[in-house]
């Protein structure tokens, strides 16, 4: 077998090999652009040799999971931040990054993380689209508001009414301004089909599987969120309790502290800045229609504030999908027989 370890970049690797049958290494830099890297490889598999490959986990690399699928290889994705505490020297460079990669993989101490399937990456691309629309279409809708507050009219939420966008047609703005008025409100007449077909290709899809059904049932969560956190996670399995759900979507605060004395910060804000966002919303929303969920954010907003007050709702609320989703409990079987959620933990010194 031969175990490589791979410093990724967009448009070039460099790598660190090893034969285990032969003990011969080697060290090669490898282009993208003009296919050098692909046919290293596909040579190695002409050879009948069995590969190892080993990288941090990074973007822009979906071409290469896919040639090294293609070709039989074992990929292992390692967490870069336990990659990183292993490097010794203050010196850092392609090579010895590469070298530490393959020291990881020959001595089986590589920090290899779960990688999702290709289904699973589709589909989160599907919700990411959705969202960076969502996105497109705000700025455009509060670019069209500022257009609205320039002729001295506030009309909020009714600017978007039929009666409203009339009006607001009706204008009468100098030229470059009335030039804006209409590519922004095309824009906004071309967004909103797509947005509503992304969002039934969602609802669709939410659908087909159970256990993202059993997750809307529990107030503030829709198919968007119950389907992101069902991709994100991936499976409940590899987490032993809620504890290590907030730290995993980053929902917990940083924590310096030494000699007895704790010292709590922001939020980490680690994991996956989507579902991190879905759970503040739908948080906010078991707020809004729930009464024992307004009862517990009254009382933390009284304590401290109201953003501290969301971001914890929002970590219980990641703590609770993640029970419901491990027991195989719609909500009305959490409230009966115990949500395992547990107690808030502290965020900016708030229980």
């Amino acid at each position: 077998m031969i175990i490589i370890g791979v410093d990724y970049h967009p448009s070039d690797q460099y790598i660190a090999l090893v034969d285990t049958e032969t003990g011969e290494c080697g060290e090669r830099q490898l282009n993208h652009s003009d296919g050098e890297a692909e046919k290293f490889y596909r040579e190695l598999k002409l050879r009948g040799i069995r590969v190892r490959v080993g990288m941090e986990a990074t973007g822009y690399a979906r071409w290469f999971e896919r040639l090294l699928a293609e070709l039989g290889y074992e990929l292992w994705i390692g967490d870069p931040a336990q990659i990183k505490t292993q490097r010794v020297r203050k010196q850092k460079t392609d090579r010895q990054d590469a070298q530490l990669l393959l020291k990881l993989l020959v001595e089986d101490r590589f920090p290899r993380v779960w990688v999702p399937s290709p289904e699973n990456r589709d589909l989160r691309q599907l919700l990411w689209h959705r969202h960076r629309m969502v996105q497109m279409r705000t700025r455009i809708m509060n670019q069209l508001q500022a257009v609205a507050m320039n002729e001295g009219k506030k009309w909020k939420k009714r600017l978007w009414s039929e009666r409203g966008r009339d009006q607001l047609a009706q204008f009468v703005l100098a030229p470059w301004a009335t030039r804006r008025r209409q590519d922004l409100s095309e824009l906004l007449d071309r967004l909103n089909p797509t947005i509503e077909e992304l969002t039934a290709a969602i609802e669709q899809e939410a659908k087909q599987r159970p256990e993202v059904l059993r997750l809307m049932t529990h107030p503030g969560v829709g198919p968007i969120t119950a389907l992101a956190f069902v991709l994100i996670i991936g499976t409940p399995e590899r987490f032993h309790c809620g504890k290590q759900i907030g730290s995993y979507v980053g929902l917990i605060p940083c924590e310096d502290s030494s000699a007895g004395r704790q010292r709590l910060g922001h939020i980490s804000k680690q994991g996956n800045t989507l579902l991190r966002f879905l759970l503040v919303e739908a948080a906010q929303a078991a707020v809004r229609g729930d009464p024992d969920w307004r009862r517990r954010f009254l009382h933390l907003a009284m304590r401290r504030e109201r953003r501290i007050a969301k971001v914890a709702m929002a970590r219980k609320l990641a703590v609770r999908l993640y029970w419901m989703w491990r027991k195989g409990w719609d909500y009305q079987q959490t409230l009966e027989f115990g949500s395992h959620a547990g107690q808030l933990v502290y965020v900016h010194g708030v229980k």
